[in-house]
């Protein structure tokens, strides 16, 4: 499909969550600048995320894309413009099954989902920061409703890359839609990843599972590695989020700034970058992807 994926192995680092919380964004800063991240996904909505923001204007390095929410956070909008779609905090829940089924049935509930897409692009645009790449809060964009409203909406603020979610061993369930999500961004000439590490280990990206994905990276294609990374919980403030009981943020975040994990990198002689480095970038041994490339070799 892209250059890189016929030409070259490439490896994205992505941390998702950017904007969650002060210790994600603190996080994300310094996996980028002393260790092998290259991007993060902006929660737009999220309590810091005007934190984050602040963070990726000043590491101008760092690629940043939109982790567009649609369960299990904060909306955007007021719940008075989507009534259908968030709690009284304005709130979406976590059921997806049943908001899936509302997306792709009721039309009143697809408009204000329509509302709240626009809205999300809207504030990420706001920022100023390139787009690097959307993709969605719990893989959302497997939904064929919400994908197509994505690459509907997105054309209007430069959306050119995606997440493809499809990790190897992926329940064979999902092989059909994993199948339609990646010829619906063929068609709509949206690049995306070949393959994804991090669902399977979700909160649980460590040095050993990196170590392990690099030692088994494919023999062609892009992929991405991606993590939900903070500092540690000094302040004994407990999960992050509810649903992150488990979740261990400081051993991600320990394994993007590993010495073993760089050396594991540059040995194995991959295309770095983000999305638009990866696939509109310089050709491998120039531009920002290459420069940041030597920068975790070096240290």
């Amino acid at each position: 499909m892209d250059r890189a994926s016929r030409d070259a192995r490439a490896v994205i680092f992505t941390a998702d969550d950017f904007g969650l919380h002060e210790r994600v964004n603190a996080a994300v800063e310094r996996a980028h600048r002393e260790g092998v991240l290259d991007c993060a996904s902006l929660m737009v909505a999220a309590p810091a995320a005007e934190d984050a923001v602040a963070r990726a204007r000043r590491t101008p390095g760092l690629r940043v894309g939109l982790h567009l929410v649609l369960a299990d956070g904060a909306a955007m909008l007021p719940r008075a413009q989507i009534p259908a779609l968030v709690d009284e905090q304005g709130r979406f829940g976590d059921n997806m099954v049943r908001d899936g089924v509302r997306f792709f049935f009721l039309p009143h509930v697809r408009k204000q989902l329509v509302k709240e897409i626009r809205a999300q692009f809207e504030a990420f645009a706001a920022t100023g920061l390139a787009l690097d790449h959307v993709n969605t809060h719990k893989h959302f964009h497997l939904h064929p409703t919400v994908l197509s409203l994505i690459l509907e909406i997105g054309r209007d603020y430069g959306l050119r890359a995606m997440r493809l979610p499809l990790e190897a061993g992926a329940p064979i369930a999902l092989k059909p839609w994993l199948a339609l999500v990646r010829a619906r961004l063929a068609r709509a000439g949206i690049a995306h990843n070949d393959y994804v590490v991090g669902i399977a280990k979700t909160g649980a990206m460590d040095e050993a599972a990196v170590l392990d994905a690099l030692a088994h990276l494919p023999a062609q294609g892009v992929g991405e590695i991606y993590c939900h990374p903070a500092l540690a919980d000094e302040a004994h403030e407990g999960p992050i989020t509810p649903s992150m009981q488990t979740y261990r943020h400081a051993d991600e975040f320990g394994a993007l700034i590993s010495p073993r994990v760089a050396a594991a990198l540059a040995q194995a002689g991959v295309r770095r970058g983000g999305f638009t480095d990866v696939f509109f970038g310089a050709p491998s041994g120039a531009g920002p992807a290459a420069s940041h490339g030597a920068e975790v070799q070096a240290s």
